[in-house]
């Protein structure tokens, strides 16, 4: 099976593109906008709306294979790729990628991903965002050559050994962090609720008070409302760096006020997404992992999930080697090329780490299904219900899609 062509489309994502450095400065708020300048190369306003380039593969039996560009929320932070605006990128997929796809023989997408996930362009590979649409249809294309799931082709391809099942959804509740989790508590989100604290005075507090009651809040919530009596999901909470601000960046001081939270949440599990951000990879690491040593030390449960700074298969091998977290975030597409999230999540899984197929809000529904697979077919710790903050609608896509895979991979072993 060839491609024969290949078309583009401009699209919107499922959120927004937001300035975190200025954020974490403390910007003002009006409504849905944030107040004040942007200071991340690439923002014209704090907050703008997120774009996305649909990469349309067109087969020579007349099937349609589609990939998304996407980027995260908080692009051009972290180490990550600048802003991505469709206006600035259909033209070097034109004119840079398109030629090559015409014409292609649909082999082994594992093949195939590598090749134009390294393709260069004047020296450097293409933004992480382009990597990931271009990889994400041509894992669609060669599973429509060979009237299977995406899910088992990578399941193939890879060896991942892992039978098709159903894994735990992870859904983000955005700034909207109370109504919405009454939501996933309606929906049995299997983890929840990201919470977006993201700024110390006004969700964190100072001395970590507004946080501390906001648990409290979560394990009553929960406790009063759950639909079934066996219901306990596991708390999961990303805080942005803000403890290490709150904190001054005291490793100790820090490991016991998790504690404490770990205490609070009981029964349930909890787990913190990015305790600190030291500005820097390696330092980044060294902090992680000493937070972590902390945590054992005080016998703590708590585990703590790798974020910032992780943005690279390189980057979630050395922070899983460093010990620098109980549970890695792969970012899908801060990795560029979705056969990178597949070796993560593999890699992570292998020594014996949380595999967390994560991603953005800022991402689209075709995005979503095909990570979906991804992670289904990795067997990953938990997936990520997106795009969006609004929890019905990533959660459906996900969970939706998740069935529809078993259903069919379910046929296709008739």
């Amino acid at each position: 099976m060839k491609i024969i062509d290949v078309v583009l489309s401009e699209g919107t994502t499922g959120f927004y593109f937001d300035d975190q450095k200025a954020i974490k400065q403390g910007v003002g708020h009006d409504g849905f906008f944030y107040t004040g300048e942007p200071v991340t190369p690439g923002f014209t306003q704090l907050r703008q709306k997120g774009e996305t380039i649909s990469i349309m593969l067109i087969l020579e039996d007349g099937q349609v294979a589609i990939g998304e560009c996407a980027a995260v929320q908080y692009s051009g932070a972290g180490g990550r790729d600048p802003l991505f605006l469709a206006a600035d990128f259909i033209p070097v997929i034109h004119e840079k990628i398109v030629p090559k796809l015409i014409g292609l023989e649909l082999t082994s997408f594992k093949e195939l991903a590598e090749k134009f996930d390294n393709l260069e362009n004047d020296g450097k590979r293409f933004h992480t965002a382009i990597r990931y649409g271009v990889t994400q249809a041509l894992l669609n294309a060669v599973a429509k050559s060979q009237h299977r799931t995406m899910a088992e082709v990578v399941v193939d391809e890879y060896k991942t050994g892992v039978d098709l099942k159903r894994i735990p959804i992870f859904t983000q509740s955005g700034d909207n962090r109370y109504d919405n989790v009454d939501k996933m508590i309606i929906k049995g989100s299997d983890v929840l609720p990201h919470g977006l604290i993201n700024n110390v005075e006004e969700k964190l507090g100072k001395q970590g008070e507004i946080l501390r009651d906001y648990v409290i809040w979560l394990r009553e919530r929960i406790t009063d409302y759950k639909q079934t009596e066996d219901y306990s999901p596991v708390l999961h909470i990303d805080v942005y760096g803000t403890i290490g601000i709150a904190f001054d960046n005291d490793f100790k001081r820090i490991a016991e006020y998790i504690a404490e939270l770990g205490e609070l949440a009981k029964p349930y599990h909890l787990r913190i997404e990015g305790p600190v951000d030291v500005g820097e990879r390696e330092e980044q690491i060294k902090a992680l992992a000493e937070i972590v040593q902390n945590l054992e030390d005080l016998g703590s449960d708590v585990e703590i999930v790798a974020d910032e700074w992780c943005n690279t298969l390189k980057d979630v091998i050395d922070f899983t080697d460093g010990n620098a977290g109980h549970m890695i975030q792969v970012k899908t597409p801060d990795l560029g090329g979705v056969n990178n999230t597949i070796e993560a999540l593999l890699y992570c899984r292998d020594q014996e780490k949380g595999a967390y197929s994560g991603g953005t809000c800022n991402e689209t529904n075709r995005s979503a299904e095909i990570l979906t697979n991804i992670a289904m077919a990795c067997g990953a710790t938990q997936c990520l219900a997106k795009p969006g903050m609004g929890v019905d609608e990533g959660y459906m896509i996900v969970n939706n899609e998740m069935n529809r895979v078993l259903a069919l991979a379910g046929r296709n072993k008739k």
